[in-house]
């Protein structure tokens, strides 16, 4: 079991097969956050944000039991048209990165058995199905953000 709980941590704070969270949002310009390449794709800022709150749902629905999910589509985006400040832009970072350190926690638990339901799960889902999903759902986010930074050309290697 540590084995595991070992690599849920490492594919948690990335750094593996993708860049880590701390390269891909540090030192984005202020300028960028906001930027759209064209109507159909989102901002690094609506992705970020994205993740933070997709990233609070599922821990939230480990932690507390009776736990009701935001609507879907709209509880996990910002408001269409929102311009976010550089303020805005930290505290995101800061939620996620908080977030992350918490679904961390999770992993490293000896007091939770990764593979055991989650109490009260009606769909008896397991604490390891929770965080696998925070690591691919980050991690197909996070490839977005360096995406759009590379074609901002915001993006320092």
């Amino acid at each position: 079991m540590d084995v595991l709980r070992e690599h849920l941590v490492r594919s948690l704070r990335g750094g593996q097969a993708f860049v880590s969270f701390e390269k891909a949002l540090s030192k984005a310009k202020p300028d960028s956050i906001n930027a759209r390449l064209n109507g159909a794709l989102h901002s690094i800022y609506e992705e970020l944000e994205h993740m933070r709150l997709a990233q609070q749902d599922l821990l939230y629905y480990t932690f507390e039991e009776g736990w009701e999910p935001r609507q879907w589509p709209e509880g996990f985006w910002p408001e269409p048209g929102f311009e976010a400040s550089e303020a805005d832009w930290e505290e995101a970072v800061k939620g996620f990165i908080g977030d992350l350190e918490k679904a961390v926690e999770l992993a490293e638990d000896p007091e939770i058995d990764p593979l055991s339901v989650i109490p009260g799960s009606v769909n008896e889902f397991t604490y390891l199905r929770e965080i696998t999903i925070i690591i691919e759902h980050n991690a197909y986010h996070l490839g977005k953000i360096v995406d759009i930074r590379k074609a901002l050309g915001d993006w320092i290697r």
